[in-house]
């Protein structure tokens, strides 16, 4: 008797437990895919790699698009005040306020122009996703401190001469993410 109590209690913790993680593993699912609409339609207006702009959002955000950052910065994409307004502008939108960027649909636009605008500051180098990062993780002025000789062009020495461990760290794991995200979105095509 007391054998069988002992049986069903585990089997009660084990069954529990595996009800946690299928619950866990769908709602972790269901983030992951929640902003893929916006993303596809901000990467599709602009000639962004998709996965590239979620693998920002997943590291900016982890999809939640209600986030505040330390300085101002808001959204899926973490788009600063400065970065939203230059883009307003560069859509020609009216009535433009900081915000409108807790849309989903808005944030993932105005961050993907703004990554697309740092991709082609650094078409002439080895990685420019590498340095567009960096840029639109520390700014400019950090990025120009960097690239001195040789790292000017290639991104292993670009990381190397890099101050700020925590921008070599964001660069890194978004493009160690990004690959997940091509082979989520090629699927996807392929399914179409």
């Amino acid at each position: 008797m007391e054998w069988t109590k002992r049986q069903r209690r585990w089997l009660v913790l084990i069954v529990s437990i595996v009800v946690v993680a299928i619950s866990f593993d769908r709602c972790h699912e269901y983030t992951e895919h929640s902003q893929d609409q916006y993303i596809v339609a901000a990467a599709r207006k602009y000639g962004m790699d998709p996965s590239l702009v979620k693998a920002v959002v997943w590291r900016e955000s982890r999809f939640n698009p209600r986030v505040r950052g330390t300085v101002g910065e808001v959204g899926l994409m973490q788009v600063g005040k400065l970065a939203g307004q230059e883009w307003a502008r560069a859509e020609k939108l009216l009535y433009y306020q900081h915000g409108d960027l807790f849309d989903p649909g808005k944030n993932t636009m105005a961050g993907t122009w703004y990554l697309r605008k740092m991709l082609h500051r650094y078409e002439n180098t080895d990685s420019p996703a590498t340095y567009a990062l960096a840029d639109y993780n520390a700014g400019r002025s950090n990025v120009l401190r960097w690239t001195k000789g040789v790292a000017a062009t290639n991104s292993a020495a670009f990381l190397k001469q890099m101050d700020f461990s925590g921008t070599r760290d964001y660069v890194r794991t978004i493009l160690k993410r990004q690959p997940r995200y091509q082979k989520q979105f090629a699927a996807a095509k392929e399914k179409a």
